[in-house]
């Protein structure tokens, strides 16, 4: 299972490095010490761009985004940046709930501009769910923001790594509220994104997914749970009967196995930690979040906002760099698909 390499046209991706006082603002400087072939469009508040390139001891040019000019690439040195202005001072790794409407304000930005058509993708940092939810605004993550942003689209989290790609029937729930939440009609709307998502924005013409089951050993044909007899079964039925190569549903200790996913493009995963802890295992730091089913692309890093580590000097950039070349590998898919 491999990622297409970047080609051109020139794409212009918006970034929103997230919670101001973490370290998705060293992320975005240290991005900008690289020249891309593409033009990465940071929204922040430039004031903290350049005390945050102070205390890593970085230079950085900051030049103003005008979505009116042509794209240009990102060159070494510069920071092509929209201005977002924070609420109030911000004190690197110390969270302030007064700057948790900046947070949502370079977000709700970037979406605009998506809708403009001024972006080809958003790649999204890290943010602070708890304390955006202590600012008194309630916040699950940015995957459903972005869908309750679309209209209530079904959307779908998948992470990917170059060599696994595994997506969420189920996100961010408490482990006793997972089984009610999945039924014949919200799994079949994921598949369906899922597949349509590997065709159109992957370049898959036929993916090959793997369908877990939700209980040990699959539920061992009843007697260990009957959700896959009665859920699972029927809408892997119904996808293979569209000619769809999915599977039955497989317990979840053998499918992440070599020979299962080398026949695989991804896997379905019934729960948060049943499939993300085996992603993460094998490319935490160099795998990235995608969610699928937005009209726009939208990927984002693997890991927090790191607090203790802003400012350091010692923030692991790769799954960020990981997320920005994914985003343009699937806008320049998507792309071809649309043209």
């Amino acid at each position: 299972m491999a990622f297409k390499r970047m080609s051109n046209p020139c794409m212009r991706i918006a970034i929103t490095p997230g919670e101001p006082a973490g370290i998705g603002i060293d992320l975005a400087i240290v991005l900008s010490q690289r020249h891309w072939a593409h033009q990465l469009v940071v929204i922040a508040d430039p004031e903290l761009l350049k005390q945050r390139a102070a205390e890593l001891g970085q230079t950085v040019h900051i030049k103003r985004f005008d979505p009116h000019q042509a794209i240009a690439p990102s060159h070494a040195g510069e920071v092509w940046v929209l201005p977002v202005s924070l609420q109030q001072p911000c004190h690197t790794g110390q969270l302030n709930p007064a700057n948790a409407n900046y947070v949502l304000a370079t977000l709700q930005r970037a979406w605009d501009g998506l809708l403009a058509n001024e972006f080809q993708a958003l790649v999204t940092g890290p943010v602070h769910k708890g304390i955006i939810n202590d600012a008194g605004i309630p916040f699950t993550g940015h995957t459903e923001w972005l869908a309750e942003k679309a209209g209530n689209l079904p959307v779908v989290m998948m992470l990917a790594c170059p060599t696994l790609r595994v997506a969420l029937a189920t996100t961010h729930l408490a482990l006793r509220d997972v089984p009610d939440a999945i039924t014949q009609s919200s799994l079949s709307t994921c598949l369906s994104v899922l597949h349509q998502s590997l065709i159109k924005d992957f370049g898959i013409p036929q993916p090959r997914i793997l369908m877990s089951g939700l209980n040990p050993h699959a539920g061992e044909g009843g007697y260990l749970g009957r959700e896959e007899i009665e859920v699972i079964e029927p809408v892997c039925r119904m996808a293979q009967a569209q000619g769809w190569q999915v599977s039955n549903p497989l317990p979840a200790d053998t499918l992440f196995t070599p020979p299962y996913l080398a026949r695989a493009d991804a896997v379905l995963s019934m729960y948060h930690d049943q499939g993300l802890s085996v992603l993460k295992h094998i490319g935490f730091g160099h795998s990235v979040n995608i969610t699928l089913g937005l009209p726009f692309i939208r990927t984002s890093v693997d890991h927090g906002t790191a607090l203790d580590l802003a400012g350091s000097g010692e923030a692991e950039v790769s799954s960020f760099i990981y997320a920005i070349e994914t985003a343009i590998n699937m806008a320049q898919e998507r792309a071809k698909t649309n043209s």
